[in-house]
């Protein structure tokens, strides 16, 4: 019964490249207000979607060793690119459960389609993997997938984030609207003005009814996104969904908490005082208690050789 409480209140690991991330701690903080996050921003080796697979790979062993030392009691990637490099791996070797973000992403998009015909836009990585098109089909075979790499979007976001940071200082942290205001939003047009005639033409051209936002950083574009796809098209964020399978996962194992509002942690790899002023835009509150990780120390986690042998 001890043994029981203290699992529950052992805290949730939450990690991604960068503060894409974010998006899916702040679903789960939501939904789930009992429960403690630690998150971990690996912004100093952002963006992963670039990077070769075995590299994310060792990445995400590393993280979730970090989060082993912590003592979480669940662990989520919550990075599109690092659940197809490294999510089976890390299932295979830590005894903490590993969840992705790839899987409800592909339910949802399943269940909102009419026309049975669906959209992925990642980065390289998340693409190049076919993760979501192998997902879909093992939910069901008769839907379509087209997918298209859209890699200046995680850039899009950081930027944006930037410069409304930089030109409006004093925004309040509370609003989830600081993405779609005028000065950014005019920065993402003028980006996804192109991209309308190059990477999400092909989408269109295959009238599909449903869009999977396939990497975490997408949604704080979802509005400039769904004006280039037009309103008939559904837009599918994995952050709720994520919530809802941290939550059904917690409920199994019998590891939910039930009590007090605990004081979430912060790592960053990066810069902590530009994770706590962008970061605080995305988790939709304010963000306190950062600390700095450097990746030399996070290398120290690697457990040696399993990277190379599940490559």
């Amino acid at each position: 019964m001890m043994q029981d409480i203290m699992n529950a209140k052992a805290p949730i690991g939450v990690f991604d490249s960068g503060l894409g991330g974010l998006t899916v701690a702040r679903a789960i903080a939501h939904e789930l207000p009992h429960e403690q996050i630690v998150y971990l921003g690996d912004t100093a080796r952002c963006p992963y979607g670039p990077k070769e697979p075995a590299d994310v790979r060792t990445y995400v062993l590393e993280i979730c060793s970090f989060f082993e030392k912590q003592g979480v009691k669940l662990i989520v990637i919550a990075c599109n690119t690092a659940t197809a490099a490294g999510l089976a791996v890390a299932q295979q070797v830590f005894s903490i459960p590993v969840i992705g973000v790839v899987e409800p992403g592909a339910r949802a998009a399943v269940r909102a389609t009419h026309n049975r015909k669906i959209g992925v836009i990642g980065t390289d990585g998340t693409i190049q993997s076919g993760i979501y098109s192998n997902a879909v089909r093992a939910l069901d075979a008769g839907v379509t997938t087209y997918s298209v790499a859209t890699p200046l979007f995680v850039e899009i976001v950081e930027e944006g984030l930037l410069f409304d940071s930089q030109s409006n200082p004093h925004v309040d942290a509370e609003t989830s609207d600081v993405y779609i205001r005028p000065q950014f939003y005019s920065i993402a047009r003028g980006y996804l003005k192109p991209l309308k005639r190059g990477y999400l033409k092909p989408l269109k051209a295959s009238g599909v009814d449903t869009l999977v936002l396939g990497c975490t950083h997408f949604p704080l574009l979802s509005t400039a996104i769904g004006q280039v796809m037009g309103a008939d098209v559904s837009l599918i964020s994995s952050a709720d969904e994520m919530a809802d399978e941290v939550a059904s996962t917690l409920e199994r194992r019998g590891d939910a908490s039930t009590m007090g509002f605990p004081q979430h942690k912060f790592f960053t790899t990066g810069d902590v005082e530009d994770f706590r002023k962008l970061g605080s835009r995305v988790f939709g509150k304010q963000i306190n208690d950062v600390s700095h990780l450097s990746v030399t120390e996070l290398e120290k986690y690697n457990p040696q050789g399993i990277a190379s042998k599940n490559c």
